[in-house]
């Protein structure tokens, strides 16, 4: 990767440079006293002096929303950050951005990322503001928020609502979303009834905040801290808790120093800042939707994610994170047992330690702040990891000639070299159709493959690549199978599953052409994936039935359809991409 200079300013911004506070970015009415003159007539109807209007200005980016429970505690996180905000001189004010939800964004949530990355962008490039300190917790709302920032060049700060507490069933602790798909399991396996499923239902979410587990919305929280884009201890506090809202405080202090000081996001998301994030996504057996998500950020700093170099880091860095899906603790016992710090301190020969943070401080001097570790036993140390290598692995081959992953760390070892016959769903809706019915034709030694939940098949991306087993075999105890499509899981999910297949088929990628009866092969030991057809084959099923790509007549998905990328750019809009520089992740 290369250095990124500063964003430029948008074409038609008037904001003259060096101006601060609400003189930034006037309303265009001709005259720029006025503009200002008008500006403060308003806001003074809100009951503002002069004194609190010559501060400088903290935007905070609301993501609260009755759709949106792992939000649930944004009033509070508000107030405290507005408190720190205060407290330290400046003038909070909060503005609402749009809000995602996993379960509640149809039809489905990645769909909708790059729409409230822009909301955030143009939000933060209309209104006046010296920093902003966003606000978001579920799953595509840090990225959407960091990717928004990141393209608007100001000054910026992460605040992540938290993780949810766990419950408890029949005396078995559970939190979502890894316990949720595995009871889920046994009911279509017939292990449970209705009456259990329900009662189960009520504990696996037992307050506000994100997934308890190391899913999207952990992992994310954690890649920020590591990038540098929240202040040290920010990702593990759960959303309940006293120690997240001394953090929100905290954070809204640090927003008017960064102000002051002009730590702009592009001195933050350097090189360097993604490097670590792709240690530590590896090192804590991360959400394969991180990668996706790291795509597009870096995309707007003009940077590439060099998805060879991630998986040679993948061969020396090991999972040393004791959580589930790749272990068996949660969240809170992450923040227990010293969070980020305890991770990172272990880690820290593999880190870039020079890599600027929002404290203004490198993250070496940060750990060194953080001082010595002690006695926990969530993170492993080096030498006797959960998993010896990173938990994703890179794979290539005819079958996806632009790559595809798979989280090794929560996969059936048996399964990590395999051949079988490929059993094909064409897309979504066929497979809510035929995988539950008695006469699939299917057999625990085959290999799933759903095409088109790609980028544009789905269009989205949605995270269906979890093909659930077929329930005649789940009854029968199979509890795993390969699994193969180019769309993305949940990082909650487990199994032998491959995702990103890149291109999609739905613009014509190998994927498109497999059929019901082919050999597969996976080999992650290779980190090989291969359609076992000729090239004289694919060719003729090429020219057969050429692939038509989705189109739409209107509005934002037809936006999306024309300029949405493959898995390996980010799934990012291609005009949202930041200037091109030389070079990717390092080598």
């Amino acid at each position: 990767m290369s250095t990124t200079p500063k964003t430029p300013a948008a074409a038609g911004d008037d904001t003259t440079q060096g101006d601060t506070g609400l003189r930034k970015g006037l309303t265009n009415y001709g005259d720029r006293g006025f503009s200002l003159f008008l500006r403060k007539a308003f806001i003074k109807g809100s009951g503002y002096t002069d004194s609190a209007l010559d501060r400088p200005v903290i935007g905070i980016a609301d993501t609260g929303s009755a759709f949106n429970p792992c939000h649930g505690n944004m009033p509070q996180l508000i107030e405290a950050v507005k408190r720190g905000i205060m407290l330290a001189g400046g003038l909070p004010m909060a503005f609402p951005t749009i809000s995602i939800h996993e379960s509640f964004a149809a039809p489905t949530s990645m769909y909708l990322r790059n729409l409230m990355s822009m909301d955030t962008e143009e939000m933060i490039r209309a209104q006046p503001m010296d920093a902003v300190v966003l606000i978001g917790g579920c799953d595509k709302t840090v990225p959407a928020q960091l990717m928004g920032a990141a393209s608007a060049g100001v000054p910026a700060i992460q605040l992540v609502t938290g993780a949810m507490l766990t419950g408890s069933h029949r005396s078995e602790r559970v939190g979502a979303c890894t316990d949720c798909r595995r009871y889920w399991g046994k009911f279509r396996a017939g292990e449970i009834d209705a009456e259990e499923t329900s009662q189960v239902n009520d504990q696996l979410v037992a307050s506000v905040g994100t997934c308890s587990v190391m899913g999207t919305a952990s992992t994310m929280a954690c890649l920020t801290e590591a990038m540098g884009m929240s202040l040290p201890g920010a990702a593990t506090p759960p959303a309940v808790t006293a120690d997240r809202i001394r953090i929100a405080e905290q954070t809204g202090a640090r927003a008017v120093a960064m102000a002051r000081e002009r730590l702009t996001i592009d001195c933050v998301l350097t090189p360097a800042a993604f490097e670590n994030a792709m240690r530590v996504l590896l090192a804590i057996g991360g959400s394969t939707n991180g990668i996706v998500h790291l795509a597009a950020i870096a995309g707007r700093m003009g940077l590439d994610i060099d998805m060879q170099a991630l998986d040679r880091m993948g061969r020396e860095t090991p999972v040393l994170l004791d959580l589930k899906p790749s272990g068996q603790h949660y969240m809170e016992d992450f923040h227990k047992a010293g969070g980020m710090a305890t991770l990172m301190r272990e880690l820290r020969p593999l880190l870039r330690l020079d890599a600027m943070t929002v404290t203004g401080r490198t993250l070496g001097e940060e750990l060194d702040a953080a001082g010595p570790g002690f006695a926990q036993d969530v993170v492993r140390t080096m030498a006797d990891p959960i998993y010896p290598q990173g938990g994703i692995a890179v794979l290539v081959g005819n079958l996806a000639p632009g790559g595809a992953i798979i989280k090794q760390s929560a996969a059936d070892a048996k399964l990590m070299e395999h051949e079988g016959r490929a059993v094909v769903f064409e897309n979504s809706q066929d497979l809510v159709e035929r995988i539950d019915s008695d006469d699939l034709d299917v057999n625990a030694d085959d290999i799933l493959v759903l095409k088109n939940i790609g980028p544009k098949g789905a269009p989205g991306m949605p995270e269906a690549g979890y093909i659930p087993i077929p329930r005649k075999l789940a009854r029968a105890g199979v509890k795993d199978m390969v699994r193969i499509s180019d769309g993305r899981m949940s990082g909650t999910a487990f199994g032998s599953v491959v995702l990103h297949v890149t291109p999609e088929a739905a613009v014509g990628g190998p994927l498109a052409y497999v059929r019901t009866g082919d050999r597969i092969r996976l080999s992650v030991s290779r980190r090989e994936l291969s359609l076992l057809v000729s090239d004289e084959e694919l060719e003729q099923r090429r020219a057969a039935q050429p692939v038509v790509e989705p189109s739409a007549p209107r509005g934002y998905m037809k936006l999306f359809l024309q300029t949405v990328t493959q898995a390996d750019q980010g799934v990012d809009f291609d005009f949202l991409r930041g200037a091109k520089h030389m070079g990717k992740t390092p080598e």
